[in-house]
């Protein structure tokens, strides 16, 4: 294949990544009417149309998604290959992009910035907050923290904490002439902190285990909320009930600006793990990246 072959092949995945011949161009460092005659090259080579283009959007047409579907197991092979070499230097370097939810980001990744950035000066690591459960081989991310229980299939997962459990918090303020719930159902006599899955997702129904007896309610309240930050200060602030992982609201249960409840209904889940897809190679960075941040948990 000649030199000029694949940048073309390169060039089209970059636009189907990025869904966007403006942001394509950006990413590869050339002007758009570069590209897009690239892309006309490339399409004339073929002999096959390979994106649909409108002033507004740009997707593959049934034969572009052939090809880049065979384009990311090449690339991937190609990718491994260079890490192979890489991997015989002293020090880990180039890029590494993490995927993570925001509170696993804020427990696991934050402490660790600083010291990792001065250990590892040739990484250029960027780490995406991001709660929508992004797939990270499609997002052409190298790892991404989850939950255990919703880890995408095939993956190297590396666990990071122990089994989380949750906790149902109120301030005091809120709870002073209000009768502490017993009993999960006791919920519904009062006013509770709604969480809704990001990206506009299903309303959480709380989840509840003693025993062998489990329940799931859909609480009542007038707060409904996207991000656990959120709801703790709005816990904190005498909103209402909020049902949050037991590490979050420890530190104020500890200094008496919560208190717990219902604790033998509540559940615990597996933890956090962090997961890469499964390759010959883990690139240098990333083991340098997974091995800091378990150092640190």
């Amino acid at each position: 294949m000649r030199g000029s072959e694949f940048t073309e092949l390169k060039a089209f995945a970059a636009i189907v990544e990025e869904g966007s011949f403006v942001r394509a161009a950006a990413r590869l460092r050339v002007s758009p009417p570069a590209l897009s005659q690239t892309i006309r090259q490339l399409e004339a080579r073929v002999g096959v149309r390979l994106l649909n283009r409108t002033t507004r959007s740009v997707s593959p047409t049934v034969a572009g998604e052939t090809l880049f579907r065979r384009l990311g197991v090449a690339f991937g092979e190609l990718e491994d290959a260079v890490a192979e070499v890489q991997a015989a230097r002293d020090r880990p370097a180039g890029s590494l992009r993490i995927n993570v939810p925001r509170v696993a980001a804020m427990r696991f990744v934050a402490p660790a910035l600083g010291d990792f950035q001065r250990a590892y000066p040739e990484v250029a690591l960027a780490v995406i907050v991001d709660d929508m459960l992004t797939d990270i081989v499609e997002g052409r991310f190298d790892a991404g923290i989850r939950l255990g229980e919703r880890l995408e299939k095939d993956m190297v997962a590396v666990k990071l904490s122990d089994d989380l459990k949750m906790a149902a918090v109120a301030a005091p303020a809120y709870l002073k002439g209000r009768a502490v719930p017993r009993h999960p159902q006791d919920l519904q006599q009062h006013r509770c902190i709604n969480f809704q899955w990001p990206g506009g997702g299903n309303i959480y129904r709380w989840e509840f285990s003693r025993g062998k007896r489990s329940l799931e309610i859909a609480v009542k309240g007038s707060l409904t909320v996207n991000d656990t930050e959120l709801m703790l200060s709005a816990a904190l602030d005498g909103a209402g009930v909020a049902y949050m992982i037991d590490y979050q609201v420890q530190p104020w249960i500890e200094k008496g600006r919560l208190i717990r409840f219902l604790e033998a209904w509540s559940p615990s889940f597996p933890g956090f793990y962090l997961y890469h897809p499964s390759r010959r190679l883990v690139p240098p960075a990333l083991r340098a990246f997974i091995d800091f941040v378990r150092s640190r948990r």
